[in-house]
């Protein structure tokens, strides 16, 4: 008999072992991350994350606050540092990884499952990825994980009080990035699917969504002060991402970027367990609801990320016990092929995401495969450059001259690296930059950065080129190619308060 009053019966034995080995596995790869993340500089989106950490708030154009308020925190602590301030994203990944094993582990795995679910887990494209930059995904893929976690223990042991963890979970997603109200459709849908219909009725399922709510307040309150500028902006960028044909391959990408694409096997074979087991039913559908909700949508293709690690970490506890059937010299050299041809596609992997060399030809292949890597270069160049600008212009120039940028990656690098140079701040109207407001004191001069001449032209007077953005690696990436030129305005044709009318603008 439950704690609900029903019998549920148990269909996997519990074999709970020792978690040592997970755990060596994530302090691992955890370690390989903090090693590696020093290099080249900052990405586009860190940027933003990093201007928006210097203004708190309880809400943002493009996301929710937690992200920003965590880097407000990384700065204190460790200052402008690659390494200190991603590693949040690496505590975060190790966090998913030991997830990984020990939902195998809890599922009835024994050490060959537990070990297999979080090698796979590392090793797999996104996750690995996600340890290398401080990104929103990051943490959103962790609350993901963490949620799957809560409800296999719920189901496991039929104790609903695990729906006040899912609902504190639940609330810090919300705080993260709004897409994991997708996960949250499919644990409703999944418990009014399965036999968990009956913690619907249970005080505890009621209490986890009120934790949820009472976390996600704030932020809701934010963004009905603000009109739902967030839900305006998250309008723009998917229309933005499927006419750029960023949405296409979804299904594609659930094999290639989602999980190691050696383990598909594995991670299919655990999502038909789930179906299979009726104690465990709701996962299954954790995983379609959201995947089905994403592609009907037109959503990317690592939106459901998350959803891998639990699908993963089922089928090697079914995998393990298949093991169990055959003859010893089948077990391993099953078992051998398995790790091996998941090493294989995760080093290929590795290659292809960590930044792993400064120099030479390793550098040079990550560079030509990761276009996120490349966003990563030229920042300080840049700043350089605007300083040698703005100390080129007569003092009466330079007495009044802000600087105008075309996008977040602009705004934060001038933001927080301008500070050694002594700029001045950046003025944007684009995404959070346009909260800010413009200068009181119209300025008669502009350093104007991200925008074509004819485009300079259009918003500012007396426009001349005065230099360009390079990176000493002579790398292509969106400043290089699509803005490079610098220029030196004169006051804008429109007052700023008129062009401010017309915000935000998304990117």
């Amino acid at each position: 008999m439950t704690a609900t009053g029903i019998p549920v019966q148990r269909t996997m034995p519990r074999r709970p072992g020792s978690a040592m080995p997970v755990l060596v596995i994530a302090a691992l790869f955890g370690t390989a991350h903090m090693l590696t993340n020093g290099q080249y500089g900052f990405h586009r989106d860190e940027w933003q994350f990093l201007s928006d950490a210097q203004h708190l708030d309880w809400g943002f154009v493009p996301y929710p606050p937690l992200t920003a308020a965590l880097e407000h925190l990384g700065l204190g602590m460790f200052g402008l540092s690659l390494v200190g301030l991603r590693l949040f994203s690496v505590l975060a990944q190790v966090l998913v990884i030991l997830a990984g094993g020990l939902m195998a582990r809890d599922l009835g795995g024994g050490r060959l499952a537990q070990t297999l679910a979080a090698i796979a887990v590392a090793l797999s494209p996104l996750p690995m990825f996600e340890a290398t930059e401080f990104q929103y995904s990051s943490f959103d893929l962790l609350w993901w994980v963490l949620i799957a976690w809560c409800v296999i223990r719920l189901l496991r042991d039929d104790e609903p009080r695990w729906w006040l963890a899912i609902g504190l979970l639940a609330g810090l997603g919300l705080e993260t990035k709004y897409s994991i109200a997708f996960e949250l459709a499919g644990v409703l849908v999944g418990a009014l699917l399965t036999d968990a219909r009956r913690y619907v009725a249970n005080g505890w399922f009621w209490a986890g969504g009120a934790v949820a709510l009472l976390i996600f307040a704030p932020n809701l309150a934010w963004l009905i002060r603000h009109d739902f500028v967030s839900y305006h902006f998250l309008q723009s960028i998917h229309a933005r991402d499927v006419h750029q044909g960023r949405a296409d391959g979804f299904l594609r990408d659930q094999f290639l970027l989602n999980a190691n694409l050696f383990a598909a096997p594995v991670w299919l074979a655990g999502l038909f367990a789930y179906f299979k087991n009726r104690r465990y039913r709701m996962l299954a559908w954790m995983y379609v609801v959201p995947l089905l909700l994403f592609l009907f949508a037109k959503g990317r293709g690592y939106y459901t990320c998350g959803a891998y690690p639990m699908l993963l970490a089922m089928g090697s506890v079914v995998g393990e016990q298949w093991l169990r059937s055959l003859r010893p010299a089948w077990r391993v050299g099953i078992a051998t092929l398995v790790f091996a041809g998941v090493f294989a596609i995760g080093f290929y992997a590795t290659l292809r995401i960590v930044p792993i060399a400064s120099s030479g030809p390793l550098r040079d292949f990550v560079l030509q495969n990761n276009g996120d890597l490349r966003e990563e270069i030229g920042w300080n160049e840049l700043v350089a450059q605007v300083a040698a600008i703005r100390d080129a212009l007569p003092a009466e120039q330079q007495a009044n001259l802000r600087i105008a940028v075309g996008n977040y990656g602009e705004y934060g690098a001038i933001a927080l690296l301008g500070q050694q140079y002594h700029l001045p701040a950046p003025i944007t109207t684009v995404n959070s930059g346009w909260l800010r407001g413009y200068p009181q004191t119209p300025p008669t001069t502009y350093i104007v950065l991200g925008n074509s001449h004819e485009a300079a032209d259009e918003l500012f007077t007396d426009c001349r080129l005065a230099g360009h953005t390079a990176n000493a690696l002579g790398v292509v990436n969106e400043e290089s190619q699509y803005h490079p030129d610098i220029f030196v305005c004169g006051p804008t044709r429109k007052s700023l308060s008129e062009l401010w009318k017309h915000g935000p603008d998304f990117g």
